[in-house]
């Protein structure tokens, strides 16, 4: 699912959630049932912290040369 954003001229911007390439020019407000276009604007991305990010690519870097215990401490 994609999250598109529309804007009605009175009750102002809102987001639907349609699969991927759903998206009309045209919706009905969910407010006022008035005509809404579409607007266009940046994706939503979001960075994860350091700490998952290193856990991350620890996970993705076991799955070709996994770490082998030679010895219990």
């Amino acid at each position: 699912m994609a999250t598109y954003e529309y804007v009605c001229s009175g009750c102002g911007p809102y987001d639907v959630a349609l699969p991927m390439g759903g998206a009309t020019p045209y919706r009905d407000c969910p407010e006022c049932g008035g005509p809404a276009r579409r607007i266009f604007s940046a994706p939503s991305l979001s960075r994860v912290g350091r700490a998952l990010a290193e856990a991350l690519d620890r996970e993705e870097r076991s799955r070709d040369a996994p770490e082998v215990v030679r010895d219990v401490h």
